[in-house]
């Protein structure tokens, strides 16, 4: 399905980011997938599995919001005179504790995380496919740091999300003590 121009943009964002991701991840040893530079800090299979966690439930998110706004009457189309969203609150300082739904698991085997990673971002595409046939602007959800975010916005900070957890993950490959296999 050809995306509206916002839209597709917002597409190659996540293909973008998540491209660097899988590329980070690649090729790491299940030690290394699971070696963690302190207590505090998350391994990269930890990592992977945040990301992905994020995103089922940022689809989860699209399926509901378009759902209720169908089912209430409510559900616009895309406005072709839609070029740009409007961006997201600027993040809070510092490190975020991961809200429960998301919060990692460790020991997953890596061969399975990139897998899975790879599985939810082809769904992504169908709930992507979904935003580019109604106006997300109306479709609202509240994040528990940022406030109200349109659907838009979901998909935009998911990307963003990405872009910080790619810092952290290539933060643990160059840690002290990273195992070299």
């Amino acid at each position: 399905m050809a995306l509206p121009p916002a839209v597709e943009t917002l597409w190659n964002e996540l293909q973008a980011v998540r491209q660097k991701v899988l590329r980070e991840a690649e090729g790491l040893s299940q030690a290394q997938a699971d070696w963690r530079p302190s207590d505090e800090d998350w391994s990269v299979g930890e990592i992977l599995h945040h990301l992905t966690l994020a995103e089922i439930n940022t689809g989860k998110l699209t399926t509901k919001l378009i759902k209720e706004a169908d089912a209430a009457g409510k559900l616009a189309p895309y406005p072709p005179g839609l070029t740009a969203f409007p961006p997201f609150p600027a993040m809070p300082p510092g490190p975020m504790e991961a809200p429960p739904v998301v919060r990692p698991e460790k020991g997953h085997a890596i061969g399975q995380l990139l897998a899975d990673m790879r599985g939810t971002r082809e769904r992504s595409r169908q709930s992507i496919e979904r935003l580019g046939s109604a106006d997300p602007r109306p479709l609202t959800w509240k994040h528990f740091a940022l406030g109200d975010l349109n659907l838009a916005q979901w998909w935009m900070l998911q990307a963003r999300h990405d872009a910080d957890h790619l810092q952290q993950l290539q933060a643990v490959k160059t840690s002290r003590g990273f195992p070299k296999a």
